[in-house]
């Protein structure tokens, strides 16, 4: 799907240039696709506490900050920082845990790259980030090529203009600290890992390019003889007369379509209901698909399947489901630091299958691309999450468009991945009519982009009273489906599970996104001692047998795979900066409760 670049030095090097303008551009969708040549690996950084590479001494941005990575000319030149000779971390990589000295830190460190370019003028150069936590800016050559807010989602520029004969140079001033207004916010509850976290690419693409497409499987009512694969794609620029071509040799089928004036196209392509196998957990089936946009040709593999509900049932293909998950944040599998491989993926992933799941909850911000791809192929869904996270600064419109951008650039991204099947836009959000038009607009601005998935949020019940629990959410009616989060046997006494009674007074299916309980690894006791592996494990038999119990119960996700760091987590001996609501360990222990869910998940 991807060929080697024969332009391209490999070692820290290479790269093609092009003449187009220098603005940042909507986000390339899969960009495995294209010829690219990875800019991974060595990078020095310097640490900026105060960001003086960035700002005077009265707080003003400088025209010849760190960025112009000046050399002195004369011997009595002041320059007082120098890249060349300052340390170097390997990039993609979080210098949390890279530097020990930075294990805490928030704030600003800046990365430089160097690599070579060799001028090429029939075709565009694109930078490309993976995802950068949280605020960054970034200069090629000592010229801004654009900046980005957001620790979780991609995105890429034109440098074509930017690229010189010889060496270059890419710099990234990237600043993790903590805002209000940010999402998500001043708090949350797992490791603020900084720097440059995922893959950084070089990226060749033609002067016209297919900057999006879409190919879905139309529900079909009864048994339809003839199905209907939706599809529409966007080109780069605004131009009419353009040739797409969609072909799909196993099932013999190309069709082509001619671009509008707004550079897009759509139709309906037609195959025989025989012959289409839909993509499920137990059979993943993924088609080649093969996309030409004049003589420029991208390559795809693509699963058909439909989701959604019917009173409280998920229809998967049409037939009921229950999503066998677990929640995972997006942390290595060994240890912290944040998760950047398909190596990271795969072992999460089967830590996921060997419990039964079918599903994961990909918690609370998007992961990377891999970790869904993974998934994809592995035969689990998933359900993909912003991080719109407890207290959001609600009427501030800069928060809503940063939610809103994130929102878009996770859809864009995976929005062809058949295992997706949510979008969620929210956990644990406290109930106003603020929050309400907040959230509202990001679920409708969600179907706008894509209306084949289903949309939910973690949500809380609010209305408990003695042993009944009541959920009353007035976002119940921008979700399709309901789910929230619940904590009896940790922030309630356990002995109260085989009480409690559910009230959902919505004929909308039920995922309990979140219950659990901590355990640190190899610590015994009773099981109500607090912190055994007994008391985690007496937790999970109360809850699945609670849960039994609700009407409607579509899923559920328990909090968590494994054990993740968090700042919040500061009891010596126990938690050490770890919440323990892992069934396995920070260093992939497996804990009692493993099993109890395990055993759960082979009854459903």
């Amino acid at each position: 799907m991807k060929k080697l670049l024969t332009t391209m030095l490999l070692a820290a090097s290479g790269v093609l240039a092009a003449s187009a303008a220098n603005e940042p551009l909507p986000l390339i969708q899969n960009v495995q696709a294209y010829e690219s040549c990875s800019l991974n690996g060595d990078w020095n950084y310097i640490v900026d506490v105060q960001e003086e590479g960035y700002y005077d001494y009265r707080m003003n941005p400088m025209r010849n900050g760190f960025f112009i990575n000046a050399k002195p000319q004369k011997p009595e030149d002041l320059i007082e920082y120098d890249f060349d000779k300052s340390p170097t971390m390997k990039i993609p990589s979080d210098w949390n845990t890279q530097d020990e000295k930075l294990f805490f830190y928030e704030g600003t460190v800046w990365f430089k790259k160097s690599f070579q370019a060799v001028p090429m003028t029939e075709c565009r150069t694109l930078l490309y980030f993976g995802a950068v936590n949280y605020d960054c800016h970034v200069w090629v050559n000592g010229k801004k090529a654009g900046h980005h807010v957001g620790g979780f989602t991609p995105f890429n520029y034109d440098i074509s203009d930017l690229l010189k004969k010889g060496e270059n140079t890419v710099i990234v001033k990237v600043d993790n600290k903590r805002h209000a207004e940010d999402v998500p916010t001043q708090i949350f509850d797992w490791w603020n890992y900084g720097g440059i976290t995922r893959d950084v690419k070089l990226v060749k693409v033609p002067m016209n390019y297919l900057e999006n497409y879409d190919l879905q499987l139309m529900k079909a009512a009864g048994k339809a003889k003839v199905r209907e694969l939706a599809f529409s794609a966007k080109m780069n620029a605004k131009e009419a007369g353009h040739q797409v071509e969609v072909y799909i040799p196993e099932l013999k089928l190309k069709q082509q379509f001619t671009t509008d004036a707004e550079g897009k196209v759509s139709g309906i392509l037609k195959v025989a209901a025989k012959k289409l196998q839909l993509w499920c957990p137990e059979t993943p089936k993924r088609y080649d698909v093969q996309l030409t946009l004049d003589a420029g040709m991208v390559a795809d593999s693509i699963g058909f399947r439909t989701i959604e509900t019917r009173g409280k049932q998920i229809l998967l293909n049409g037939k009921p489901i229950f999503l066998k998950g677990i929640s995972i944040h997006n942390e290595k599998p060994n240890g912290g630091g944040r998760a950047n491989s398909v190596e990271d993926a795969h072992t999460l992933l089967s830590w996921a299958k060997e419990l039964g799941c079918n599903f994961v909850r990909l918690a609370h911000y998007p992961h990377h691309e891999e970790m869904v791809r993974e998934a994809e192929r592995m035969g689990i869904l998933v359900w993909s999450e912003i991080p719109v996270y407890w207290t959001i600064a609600w009427t501030n419109p800069n928060t809503f468009a940063n939610a809103k951008q994130q929102l878009t650039d996770m859809i864009a991204r995976d929005h062809n991945r058949a295992n997706v099947i949510i979008w969620s836009i929210a956990n644990e959000t406290p109930h106003s009519a603020e929050r309400d038009k907040f959230l509202g607009g990001l679920a409708k601005y969600a179907r706008t982009l894509d209306n084949t998935r289903l949309i939910s949020m973690a949500m809380e019940v609010t209305g408990a009273s003695n042993y009944v629990n009541r959920l009353n959410d007035n976002m119940n009616e921008y979700v399709d489906v309901v789910s929230f989060n619940q904590y009896i046997g940790w922030y309630r006494d356990v002995n109260d599970a085989p009480k409690m009674k559910w009230v959902i007074p919505y004929d909308k299916p039920v995922i309990i996104s979140e219950f659990g309980g901590g355990a640190r690894y190899g610590y015994h006791g009773a099981k109500n001692q607090r912190w055994t592996e007994e008391f985690q494990e007496n937790l999970y038999k109360e809850n699945t047998a609670m849960l039994d119990k609700i009407e409607g119960l579509a899923g559920t996700t328990p909090w968590i795979l494994k054990d993740f760091r968090s700042p919040r987590r500061v009891l010596p001996g126990v938690q050490d900066y770890y919440n323990r609501k892992g069934l396995v360990s920070d260093k992939g222990e497996k804990k009692l409760a493993f099993y109890v869910l395990k055993k759960w998940y082979e009854t459903k």
